[in-house]
C-alpha cells in the first residue's frame, strides 16, 4: 500500500488516470478535462506516471500523428479501484455534488454500476452519444467486455443518444429513464430492448 501511495498518492494523479481508462489522450485533452491544473504540474505528473511504467506516450499512425498518453496493461489494472473510489466518493455524507459532470465521466459512472448478467444470450455493441461525444460499449454473454472513446470498429446494434444534464440526472437518481426518453432528450435507436437491457444493467 505504501509503494501504491508513492506512485498514486500526489494531487491530480488518480484524475489523469480516470481520464486515460477511455483510451489514449492527447496533453490539451487531459489539461482540458482538468481545467484547474496547470501545464507544468501535469507535464511532471505524466513524467512520474511514466517513469512508473503506469503509463506512456507514443505517436498516432498518419494522418493523425498527434502524441497520446496511454496506459500501460499494468496501469489499466487500477480501473476496479477507480471505480470504486468513485462509487465511496459520491456516498459522501457531507459534500453536496454540483456542476456538470463530463461525457467521460458520465460513461465510468455507467461502467462502475454496470451490474453483470447471467443472460449468455445478451450480446450486443452499443453506441452512446452524449452531445459531441462519442462512446463505443460492448457487452458479451452479460459482461460488459469493452468501453472506449470513438465510434465502434463495426455496426452497432443499439444507439442511445443523450446529453450531459440528462444523462446525470438519470446517474445521479433525479430523473428516470421514461421521463427522459418520453420527453425526447434521450433516444434510443435499432435494437431498442437492447438499449433498455444496457441503461437497466447500469441501473439507470
Amino acid at each position: 500500500m505504501a509503494l501504491a501511495m508513492d506512485v498514486l498518492g500526489e494531487r491530480w494523479t488518480m484524475l489523469i488516470i480516470r481520464d486515460l481508462l477511455l483510451g489514449p489522450q492527447r496533453f490539451v485533452d487531459l489539461q482540458a478535462g482538468l481545467p484547474d491544473i496547470s501545464p507544468n504540474v501535469l507535464s511532471h505528473r505524466l513524467r512520474e506516471l511514466q517513469d512508473s511504467g503506469v503509463l506512456r506516450r507514443r505517436t498516432l499512425p498518419p494522418p493523425a500523428a498527434s502524441r497520446v498518453y496511454e496506459l500501460t496493461d499494468w496501469g489499466a489494472e487500477l480501473a476496479p479501484i477507480v471505480s470504486a473510489l468513485g462509487l465511496w466518493g459520491s456516498r459522501t455524507p457531507i459534500v453536496s455534488r454540483t456542476g456538470e459532470m463530463r461525457a467521460s465521466s458520465l460513461m465510468l459512472s455507467l461502467r462502475s454500476t454496470f451490474s453483470p448478467s447471467d443472460e449468455p444470450d445478451w450480446s450486443a455493441n452499443y453506441e452512446i452519444r452524449i452531445g459531441a461525444d462519442t462512446f463505443a460499449v460492448r457487452v458479451i454473454s452479460g459482461r460488459l467486455t469493452e468501453m472506449a472513446r470513438g465510434q465502434a470498429a463495426g455496426p452497432a446494434d443499439a444507439a442511445i443518444t443523450t446529453d450531459h444534464k440528462t444523462l446525470g440526472l438519470l446517474v445521479n437518481h433525479e430523473e428516470d429513464l421514461e421521463t427522459a426518453v418520453g420527453s425526447g432528450r434521450m433516444t434510443l435507436a435499432g435494437d431498442v430492448g437492447a438499449a433498455r437491457r444496457f441503461l437497466s444493467a447500469a441501473g439507470l
